[in-house]
């Protein structure tokens, strides 16, 4: 018998001071059975660093053709492609070619750090590719947050994502790998 995905649901207070963008937002989210809370919460980091009401969970790990989050405009033209984790070249090179904006979250601490050494030089050939890398100490954190139901307020204020929720603070400072200068 085939294991299911486990239903998340998370309440969110966004500020984006850096954006000037405040929004709540409800959000399902299906965890994939072999996704972790971890990559599970950097999914939702994704979403809180880039949220607009168009943007939208994909498929994620159960389908090759679609990023972690996509925001199309409403042409169905994809604007933006999030990717979380280590994703393949090639299936970046495809997805520039696709999206006018296509954004990496990689974390996992020396997999992480092994998977740019790797790619950089092919990377850094895509125009429209940024690339952030995310400290195991602040996912690991992260993943704390994550229960079935969910309530974070999440500030961002010079690229820096503060988390609360549970009576805890969690300070995201994504490193800047590589941006294409297309934000």
């Amino acid at each position: 018998m085939a294991l299911k995905a486990t239903i998340f649901k998370a309440d969110l207070t966004i500020s984006d001071i850096d954006r000037n963008h405040y929004q709540n937002y409800t959000l399902t989210l299906a965890r994939h059975p072999s996704e972790n809370d971890t990559r599970m919460m950097v999914r939702l980091l994704a979403f809180m660093r880039y949220a607009d009401e168009a943007l939208a969970f994909g498929k994620g790990l159960s389908s090759d053709e679609e990023p972690d989050l996509w925001l199309k405009d409403l042409t169905g033209a994809i604007d933006l492609w999030i990717a979380v984790g280590q994703p393949d070249e090639r299936w970046l090179r495809k997805a520039s070619g696709r999206a006018g904006r296509v954004v990496v979250f990689t974390y996992g601490g020396r997999v992480a750090e092994m998977w740019w050494e790797q790619n950089r030089s092919s990377l850094e050939k895509l125009p429209k590719l940024t690339v952030f890398r995310l400290s195991p100490e602040s996912t690991q954190a992260l993943a704390t947050q994550a229960h079935r139901m969910m309530t974070l307020q999440c500030t961002i204020q010079d690229g820096e994502l503060m988390i609360s929720g549970l009576g805890q603070l969690v300070h995201v400072e994504p490193v800047v790998l590589m941006d294409s200068g297309s934000h």
